[in-house]
């Protein structure tokens, strides 16, 4: 398209406004001597407001300004898996390579690598003159040894296939097939293409299987399940154990790709993350989970601006590979940090504010953004899925703050992070009270048919314990543990079972990092076994001390990090131990 030129009139920050006759909302603008990249978002006659990506300084009135003729995009092809982007896509490898420890501004590199070259091999079942659709197999590349990128029509050509290149090494760049469409025009399609950020990925249809996110976290996975192509929020404050989540997730969920983006976070938290997943292993594979990884990165002392774009750079590159077929867990972190930049914007540009500050239009960009999660048919017939978990960081720990909030009315996951469990050494510090998960008769679908008909009804009584032993705490703080009955100080000796013995999990154990479906309910069924079993004894007026000096309390609280998860058979052998510690005592 042709490019439109004009000239700068107004800078606040990293809001411009330029005199671009003829440019249209959303278009990509590049502005001053140092061609700094930004996008328009409002349009007033031959003026037009560009929010821009880099910082402004020296920029000044009567400077150049052009638009490019295509709204902010990505681009979307093989060499994405391993690399680590800014908030626009520019790698920081190459960014390095350049302008060493700080970014110049004005940068402008290309995403992908174009002296690259790709190992294709087309698609040997389709012939020349056929007719081809969006998400048609043309072809595949090994992208990483974790991953096959397949190569397909794009979703805006139809038609006959006119060319399809033979096996061979190409770059990104080069035409491995064209297509001819009704109009008689022909297409070329390349290794790559360009999508607006902003729209989007179409597909056929949402497919509604049932197929739950395992993380091997057993307090995610049993007590607030989450599934493929679900919505998911983990609010907590500063210190919380947000990251190790994260990391955990990211690690051992049954993902095929995970994109994190890291949105306005401290940069030493930011690169913590940044330097431990290329150290993580994949433990599906064996080999560096970047292979299947992907990290955009945007730390807190970033142009704010291009806080707000990762998001949606994110969630395209995730959305593409879901095109490709494959189940992508996508982390925003956070998007607390985005609402800010949301805010600053508005402020700017005049607009209203309400809710401690934020735009009227908060809860409905946060609504768009996980609109785009979900399992769907394929353009190209495959079933896959997005499943988008937003980190949420609430100044001092309020979820009442706007942000938290609209987030809980969005989302059908909500993994609460208590600082209290963080500062009681119990990891992960997801709070059984303020959690919830919309999905749970859902999942109990697939719990019921792989794993334990039993699923929901355990978890119910588990939460149900717990709920009745914080009642009970409350007592015992007010007037002492003296004031309760010996029933009473065993559904607090029941309760702290299913904390240690189930919901509390270490991350650096290689044992209890993960733990299979299979032995969370086992882990879980155990505890309450034990528990029955003492409430049957106290009723026949067995003393409840003479109960909780049991060994097996303190064997059953470590089971979980002695039996692994592939030990199944030794853990239900753990049961026949139980049942003979009691019946010493009935005796």
């Amino acid at each position: 398209m042709t490019e439109i030129n004009g000239e700068v009139i107004a800078i606040n920050g990293p809001i411009v406004t330029v005199q671009l006759p003829g440019v249209r909302n959303g278009e990509q603008v590049r502005v001053g001597q140092l061609a700094l990249m930004g996008e328009v978002i409002r349009l007033d006659g031959e003026k037009a407001t560009v929010q821009v990506y880099e910082s402004t300084e020296s920029l000044r009135p009567g400077d150049f300004a052009h638009a490019l003729g295509h709204p902010l995009s990505v681009e979307l092809g093989p060499g994405l898996m391993g690399k680590i982007f800014d908030g626009v896509q520019r790698p920081l490898d190459k960014i390095f390579a350049e302008s060493g420890d700080y970014i110049a501004r004005g940068l402008n590199i290309d995403p992908l690598a174009r002296d690259t070259l790709w190992d294709f091999i087309p698609n040997n079942h389709l012939s020349l003159n056929t007719q081809v659709a969006p998400g048609t197999f043309l072809g595949q590349v090994q992208e990483t040894p974790s991953i096959k990128h397949p190569i397909l029509v794009p979703s805006n050509c139809q038609g006959e296939l006119v060319e399809l290149a033979h096996a061979g090494k190409y770059s990104i760049e080069q035409i491995v097939a064209k297509v001819k469409q009704d109009k008689g025009e022909i297409v070329p399609i390349r290794l790559f293409h360009r999508w607006p950020v902003r729209t989007p990925r179409p597909y056929q249809n949402r497919d509604h299987a049932v197929l739950p996110l395992l993380t091997g976290q057993r307090i995610l996975d049993t007590f607030f399940p989450l599934l493929k192509g679900g919505k998911g929020a983990v609010p907590g404050p500063f210190g919380a154990g947000k990251t190790m989540l994260q990391q955990q997730i990211a690690r051992w969920a049954n993902a095929d790709i995970v994109i994190y983006v890291g949105c306005g976070e401290r940069g030493n938290e930011l690169v913590d993350i940044l330097e431990s997943f290329p150290e993580l292993t994949d433990p599906h594979t064996g080999r560096s989970l970047m292979e299947r990884t992907l990290l955009i990165a945007n730390t807190s002392n970033m142009p704010v601006v291009a806080r707000e774009a990762s998001i949606y750079v994110g969630v395209t590159i995730a959305e593409y590979y879901r095109d490709l077929g494959y189940d992508v867990v996508m982390v925003a972190d956070s998007t607390s940090r985005w609402a800010e930049a949301l805010r600053e914007v508005g402020g700017r540009l005049g607009q209203m504010p309400v809710e401690e500050g934020y735009p009227a239009y908060l809860a409905s960009r946060l609504a768009a953004f996980y609109e785009r999660a979900g399992r769907v048919t394929t353009l190209g017939g495959k079933k896959a899925s997005v499943t988008l978990i937003g980190a949420v960081s609430p100044p001092g720990g309020d979820f009442s703050e706007p942000v938290t909030s609209h987030t809980k009315e969005i989302v059908q996951t909500f993994w609460a992070l208590s600082k209290e469990l963080a500062d009681a050494r119990h990891y992960p510090s997801i709070d059984w009270n303020d959690s919830f998960s919309d999905y749970v008769n859902t999942a109990q679908q697939w719990w019921a048919e792989n794993i334990d008909s039993h699923w929901q009804a355990y978890r119910h009584e588990a939460l149900n314990l717990l709920a009745q032993a914080d009642e009970l705490a409350r007592i015992v703080n007010l007037v002492g543990p003296e004031a309760l009955s010996s029933a009473q100080r065993w559904v607090l000796e029941g309760a702290t079972l299913i904390r240690e013995g189930v919901l509390q999990q270490s991350a650096v154990d290689e044992v209890d990092s993960f733990c299979s479906p299979e032995k969370q309910m086992l882990l879980l069924s155990l505890m309450l076994q034990i528990y029955h079993q003492g409430v049957t004894l106290i009723e026949a007026s067995v003393p409840v001390e003479q109960l909780s000096d049991l060994a097996i309390l303190a064997r059953a609280r470590r089971i979980k990090s002695e039996l692994s998860s592939q030990e199944i058979d030794k853990l239900r052998d753990f049961e026949q131990e139980i049942r003979a510690a009691f019946d010493k005592i009935r005796v």
